[in-house]
């Protein structure tokens, strides 16, 4: 096997000894059959400043095509082969959530400006570090940098399995990481926030006296039960057993566009997720007084009335559709200025309340993690830890008052 090389636009005349013109070197050479047409394949590259410097390239594609490893490489873009990419990921192996599909997108966008236009090909660990490096110095968080990483990985790895490029450019790439200093962990302590037993006994009162319609309800059983907010969004009647004291939860609500029509009720975040809690009675009286109440809606507007069982549904417009997450974040902020507490405060931070009193009220932590679906939870963990930590430290004070008095 050889190749052929030549000068395709030359302009000098041929019985020219010398080129004069400055053209460059290509060669064409055979790598095999096409299968569907049983003729030959080649393989054309130009652009060689001089004849030897074509052969060499000419001669590894023989190498590789004798040894049997040779690929030819695409021309597609990092734009238009994630675009395949993201078809392929969302049809094939495990089913997808929409939500996780959603963050695709967003980390695949993040990389956009940096690599959309370069050929998968050419594309190299220096590109990839560069857009990684750029990125971390917008600020942009190392969850974020991870999610993009990750996805940049997963696209330019399923483009070797297609056979579009030959090696790839991520192998070697690293997250960069910033240096935490004092401050950035003691801020990273405070942004995990909840309420103090008084603070929340405090702010239902407040949405019990000042609360809009179902206000109470809402936060009462965010707080009694550490449901994720769109998991309470979710939740039906026929998930409520008021003979056992039960409820029982599996699924979230999806609805990334804030359009009460178009919501989307999807697995819950890990299996984990799917779990049942036992509620007391003090909510449980509180839910059979919102289904009379309910009722009497549903009855006004039975015409029109989304009857889907949701437990709390839009009741002044759009009726019988789920509650958007976003508005009862709205009214938790109003209520919270209304009893005086931080109005940083929003509905999950009702979920590290739970833990922070679970822990207080002496229940283990695998039985905490258990309640609120999760596996391995670093927050969760955290506030459970700072919590029996609080506890043991109130604990030797109250021994050494003791003490001091004998």
């Amino acid at each position: 096997m050889q190749g052929y090389f030549y000068r395709p636009k030359c302009v000098c005349p041929k019985d020219s000894k010398k080129c004069t013109c400055g053209a460059t070197w290509s060669y064409i050479v055979d790598v095999g059959i096409d299968p569907s047409t049983g003729k030959r394949k080649q393989e054309k590259k130009g652009g060689f400043k001089t004849k030897s410097a074509a052969q060499t390239a000419c001669g590894i594609v023989i190498r590789e095509v004798e040894q049997g490893i040779h690929i030819k490489e695409s021309e597609i873009t990092f734009e238009d082969f994630s675009k395949e990419w993201l078809a392929d990921y969302e049809n094939t192996g495990r089913p997808k959530k929409e939500s996780t599909i959603l963050v695709r997108k967003r980390e695949i966008a993040r990389l956009m400006p940096y690599i959309g236009k370069f050929k998968m090909k050419d594309t190299t660990r220096k590109h990839f570090q560069g857009a990684l490096n750029s990125l971390k110095e917008k600020k942009l968080s190392q969850s974020a940098l991870i999610g993009s990483y990750t996805t940049g990985r997963m696209i330019f790895k399923k483009a070797v399995e297609f056979e579009y490029i030959k090696t790839d450019p991520t192998i070697y790439a690293s997250i960069p990481k910033s240096v935490k200093t004092i401050d950035d962990l003691e801020l990273e302590e405070e942004a995990v926030k909840y309420l103090e037993k008084s603070e929340l006994s405090l702010f239902l009162q407040t949405a019990k006296e000042k609360g809009l319609g179902k206000d109470y309800l809402i936060f009462l059983l965010l707080a009694y039960t550490g449901l994720r907010v769109g998991e309470l969004c979710a939740l039906k009647w026929k998930d409520i057993d008021f003979d056992e004291g039960s409820v029982s939860v599996t699924k979230t609500l999806f609805n990334p566009d804030c359009n009460a029509k178009k919501y989307k009720l999807t697995t819950p975040k890990t299996k984990a997720s799917k779990r049942k809690i036992s509620i007391e009675e003090i909510v449980l009286e509180e839910l059979k007084k919102h289904k009379a109440k309910q009722n009497i809606v549903i009855m006004k507007n039975r015409d029109t009335y989304h009857d889907k069982d949701f437990i709390f549904a839009k009741e002044n417009s759009d009726h019988g559709y789920p509650e958007h997450i976003n508005t009862i974040g709205r009214h938790m902020r109003s209520l919270l200025k209304k009893a005086g507490l931080s109005t940083s405060l929003t509905p999950h931070s009702l979920r590290h309340t739970h833990t922070s009193l679970l822990a207080e009220a002496g229940v283990s932590l695998p039985e905490v993690m258990e309640r609120l679906g999760h596996r391995n939870a670093k927050t969760t963990i955290w506030v459970y830890t700072h919590t029996t930590q609080a506890m043991k430290k109130e604990a030797s004070r109250k021994f050494g008052e003791l003490m001091k008095s004998l």
